[in-house]
């Protein structure tokens, strides 16, 4: 979930000088090159947004010299990209960057992934789905792993949308026509509802195993290096904000959250995330700031490291 209007989110201090390689001595092997890095955005922004994912795709490029970043844009145009991340079928996107991921001649020999918000979950999704080209490391920066209930504040350009939204979900997020038409449907998780949510939901339960293991899923997720999940403490969108480290609501109320490793996902390790979690493959950091609000500092001091 992010938007233009979010976006003092990525900008709040001044670019800092990151070390250079030393030169290289006459004779010496060319040092490796980057892995590329794969970007996607969340709701109500696009690929190249210069205030968001353009921006960071620019600090990247700046940051490590030679790396190809692609921010992926779903549609033909910035207006389907934005409009697509609220109204095409999250499982149709996701066979749509798996595609296009497999005929990109420049990351088949791997490549990291970050995702913003609910992008953060669609990339999930292309890992387990889709294990080439091999993703390597997976940042997920406020991703609602498991799920929302609710939108507090949607992003502010399309509060028309969102006002729409937050009446067809409470009332009709799990019929079949809403739940293959609007995105937010297929990761709205209703806690009052377990049953109802792991029958109807056509996108996050299938990816959290909810209806039974996939073991293909379980595999290919455990084959990533580190999967880094992001979370933001003053978060206003994301609801619960717990969902950004897979916590959620304890089944049948919607007011106490329990964290990852009490949930079930955890103990009957549908995901490999117990094992991993256990081999220090996940990597949990929180960040004080509003839903997608950090500082260049913060973005420099503790994802780069990922990406290098």
């Amino acid at each position: 979930m992010a938007s233009s209007r979010l976006l003092p989110w990525l900008l709040s201090t001044a670019l800092l000088q990151w070390p250079s390689p030393a030169s290289a001595s006459p004779g010496a092997p060319a040092p490796p090159e980057p892995l590329p890095l794969v970007i996607w955005h969340g709701m109500g922004d696009t690929c190249c947004n210069p205030l968001s994912m353009g921006f960071i795709k620019k600090i990247v490029e700046q940051k490590i010299p030679g790396i190809y970043v692609l921010s992926l844009e779903i549609g033909k145009t910035l207006i389907e990209d934005m409009e697509n991340s609220f109204f095409l079928n999250v499982n149709h996107q996701v066979s749509l960057v798996c595609e296009m991921l497999a005929k990109n001649p420049k990351l088949q020999q791997g490549y990291n992934a970050m995702g913003f918000s609910q992008g953060g979950q669609f990339l999930r999704a292309v890992v387990q789905r889709c294990p080439s080209p091999p993703m390597i490391n997976l940042i997920s920066v406020g991703g609602q792993h498991q799920g929302v209930y609710g939108l507090p504040r949607c992003p502010g350009e399309s509060s028309h949308i969102c006002d729409w939204l937050r009446k067809t979900l409470n009332v009709a997020a799990y019929t079949k026509s809403v739940q293959e038409r609007l995105v937010q449907a297929e990761y709205w998780h209703d806690p009052i509802k377990e049953e109802l949510y792991r029958n109807s939901s056509i996108f996050l339960a299938d990816i959290n195993q909810e209806r039974g293991i996939n073991k293909t899923y379980r595999k290919n997720l455990m084959t990533l290096k580190n999967f880094v999940l992001v979370k933001f403490l003053n978060d206003t969108v994301v609801d619960p904000v717990d969902s950004e480290w897979f916590g959620f609501y304890r089944s049948g109320q919607a007011k106490e959250t329990i964290p990852l490793q009490n949930t079930s996902l955890y103990i009957e390790d549908r995901l490999g995330l117990k094992e991993m979690d256990k081999a220090g493959k996940l990597v949990f950091l929180a960040v004080e700031g509003d839903h997608l609000h950090f500082s260049e500092q913060w973005f420099y001091r503790n994802l780069l490291p990922f990406l290098v």
